[in-house]
């Protein structure tokens, strides 16, 4: 479904000048700020990125990386696989797995049109700095609506979001079991490889 490479960290998006010092916010303050943010950005400048994808793709990676701890989703998605992963595969890994990110949130980001289509719902559960979860729902075309969580953990540079479960379904695990096991096969720096390439396709 085209919505899940939109929404999976449509939430995240934030102004650059926040990732220069740490970021003081909550994740709840997080979600409900930047949803506005980036949703108002998408809808003043709908045309020019819709001219120029690359354009969008440039900024969505400005705004969106420093609020998401790659490193420590890319240790989740290798799993077992990662013993013994240096950490400069470990960052090639993040970086060719970022792209992934990017480019699909990019092009499923153009065909949201107003904050109206995302509701943040009130915190409930133990959260915890390790992990802390912000529940939403995004209304749908049909009128539906699909629940999507988003996991933090709070790190030295404020709260870092790692992963995001849409209806069940969370995109570390989705990823871990399609990458993990080539890793095994294969080695880490062929699958990074690969990934950069476009020659290994990970279902969503």
């Amino acid at each position: 479904m085209k919505w899940f490479t939109a929404i999976c960290f449509l939430l995240l998006g934030s102004g650059a000048a926040q990732a220069v010092a740490v970021d003081e916010r909550d994740p709840m303050t997080i979600i409900e700020q930047t949803t506005t943010h980036i949703l108002q950005t998408l809808d003043s400048r709908r045309e020019e990125f819709t001219a120029n994808p690359q354009l969008l793709r440039d900024v969505v990676r400005e705004d969106l990386l420093p609020l998401i701890d790659l490193e420590y989703s890319a240790r989740l998605i290798l799993g077992r696989s990662g013993r013994g992963v240096s950490p400069e595969q470990l960052g090639a890994f993040s970086e060719a797995m970022s792209s992934v990110l990017i480019n699909r949130y990019a092009d499923g980001l153009i065909e949201f049109r107003s904050d109206e289509q995302v509701d943040v719902l009130p915190m409930k559960g133990n959260n915890t700095d390790k992990l802390t979860r912000i529940r939403t729902r995004i209304k749908l075309d049909n009128g539906g609506y699909a629940p999507v969580d988003y996991a933090f953990r709070k790190t030295d540079a404020g709260w870092k979001a790692f992963d995001v479960t849409v209806e069940g379904i969370s995109y570390v695990i989705t990823f871990r079991n399609q990458i993990s096991p080539r890793v095994e096969t294969e080695g880490i720096d062929k699958v990074t490889q690969d990934i950069l390439a476009g020659n290994l396709k990970i279902d969503e």
